[in-house]
């Protein structure tokens, strides 16, 4: 069982940045890919980042390219998600999903969701 706990979310105005981050605990952290999600009221999940679990290979939604950063520290057991120039569309709940295979998570599906932050962009 991997357990993830997001935190970082809040209210920013358009053009400003936040960072997220998720804390697991559990089984061995670097045995798994990582990834973040989000979803905004009355939309379906959208993919928005993925790592791999040795961080040579990153995956980002076209929608957030140039804008956001994936991260993770393997000694913390730590994913990180740096925002820039954040942008109204950008409002949604934010989720971290942890799974062993990165071609899987990439279409989201992954063994382990966290409960997700809110992040509120407002213009």
């Amino acid at each position: 069982q991997v357990h993830l706990v997001e935190s970082g979310g809040g209210l920013v105005q358009a053009g400003g940045s936040l960072r997220l981050s998720c804390a697991a605990s559990g089984r061995t952290f670097s045995n798994y890919a990582m990834g973040w999600f989000r979803q905004a009221p009355g939309k379906e999940r959208e993919s928005v980042a993925q790592i791999s679990w040795s961080g040579s290979r990153i995956v980002y939604a076209d929608s957030v390219k140039g804008r956001f950063t994936i991260s993770r520290d393997n000694a913390k057991n730590t994913l990180n998600l740096q925002m820039n120039s954040l942008k109204p569309e950008d409002t949604a709940v934010y989720s971290c999903a942890a799974d062993t295979n990165f071609r899987a998570l990439i279409n989201a599906h992954a063994e382990y969701w966290g409960q997700g932050t809110q992040v509120t962009v407002s213009s």
